[in-house]
């Protein structure tokens, strides 16, 4: 299914003067004219045979160790190998195990639910932390895989609305790492929590913002090597099929990386008018540029370092793994794939596809959209397909 607009956003933004100011101030000085393509792949059921049209890497092996989930989002794995995974859309948390020790996972419980819109996870100390558009809760972890003396940390967080897949991680120092994406796809936001990072202590007090112009960054992790954090930033729609990138963002504290008057490497955006009492090419000169820029509308879900885990080779120790959940607004269709990105020193210096195969050659059909990426102390790769509900594992061929 494809739609063709031909979008004049100078004209657009004075028709509409009272919308236009309410959101976006006045329009730009130099009219921008752009061509925003809708394409969406036709969905196509799973069937066992579409496994076998997966590509990982040589000496990588992937097979399908759950499924008939639904829409699994965001995983948490145990030492014992175990796998917690968010639900968004049902509102709840399962508890995947494989007691015999065959690889798939064939016992299932709900360990959580009425928890809606629930899609941050993570495990510190025994207890499972969980994350909604405007909710952050706690749970411990009992032997058999329930969650028990669950309590509510935050009941406050900003409001959700386009972009509500808030997304939870623990810093070495002890911190509890959250991204907030922004209301909308582009607008002045009133709540100063938005598009940001935040950091907070781990019973949720304390939190601050730790950087700021982060459209929609949502998964995020440290190197294993310089501890630097980095994450993945989603772009601004409706720009025409290459512009903004997505970005590869070296997320510093206090940092300011843009959105929405600058994406990619500080370049500004045309459709924007300029902050209050400065340009936006000035205002670009104080903002962090991108590291790494990707095609425009891959729509980045999850992303993850390797690390040291054991049963993989020692050239991916250093390297990150994101997931593309796959465009819906250009021509030609990107994403719906799993890369790597290789880093050498601390520095993002090459990517690969690392999982792919879902989207056909031609971009015309889909069997999967890659949303979580979790890596298991033995080094297995687990990856949600939010589209057919799957869980694949990625492993070592023997």
């Amino acid at each position: 299914m494809k739609n063709h607009l031909l979008f004049n956003f100078a004209i657009a933004l004075s028709s509409a003067v009272t919308v236009a100011q309410a959101q976006k101030g006045l329009p730009p000085k130099q009219p921008f004219t752009a061509t925003v393509n809708t394409t969406y792949p036709q969905h196509l059921d799973f069937k066992e045979s579409m496994v076998s049209s997966l590509t990982v890497p040589a000496g990588f092996k992937t097979m399908v160790v759950a499924s008939g989930l639904g829409k699994p989002r965001i995983m948490a794995v145990t030492d014992d190998g175990s796998i917690y995974v968010t639900r968004r859309d049902v509102g709840d948390v399962l508890h995947l195990s494989d007691k015999d020790g065959d690889g798939i996972f064939e016992d299932l419980k709900t360990v959580w639910s009425q928890f809606p819109d629930v899609h941050g996870i993570t495990i510190h100390d025994g207890n499972i932390y969980l994350a909604s558009s405007e909710i952050l809760k706690r749970g411990k972890i009992s032997p058999d895989g329930m969650i028990t003396d669950t309590t509510t940390l935050i009941n406050d967080l900003p409001q959700g609305s386009q972009h509500d897949n808030r997304m939870i991680a623990f810093g070495q120092d002890g911190k509890l790492y959250m991204t907030v994406g922004s209301t909308c796809n582009d607008c002045a936001e009133t709540n100063k929590e938005n598009a940001t990072m935040l950091v907070m202590n781990a019973d949720g007090t304390g939190r601050r913002i730790f950087a700021r112009g982060l459209r929609n960054t949502i998964g995020f992790d440290w190197h294993p090597q310089t501890k630097d954090l980095w994450g993945c930033d989603n772009g601004t729609d409706w720009r025409g099929d290459e512009i903004p990138p997505e970005e590869l963002n070296k997320i510093e504290d206090g940092a300011d990386y843009g959105w929405p008057w600058v994406f990619g490497k500080q370049q500004v955006d045309p459709t924007r008018e300029d902050p209050t009492g400065t340009t936006k090419e000035q205002y670009a000169k104080n903002t962090k540029p991108a590291i790494m820029e990707f095609p425009a509308h891959s729509a980045p879900i999850d992303f993850r370092f390797l690390g040291n885990a054991e049963g993989l080779p020692p050239e991916y120790k250093n390297d990150a793994l994101v997931s593309w959940h796959g465009s819906w607004n250009r021509k030609n269709p990107e994403g719906y794939k799993i890369q790597r990105i290789h880093f050498e020193n601390g520095k993002p210096v090459s990517v690969n596809d690392f999982f792919s195969g879902f989207l056909s050659k031609d971009g015309k059909t889909r069997f999967g959209r890659p949303a979580g990426i979790i890596v298991a102390k033995t080094g297995k790769i687990f990856v949600s397909d939010d589209e057919n509900g799957n869980i694949y594992c990625i492993m070592l061929s023997k």
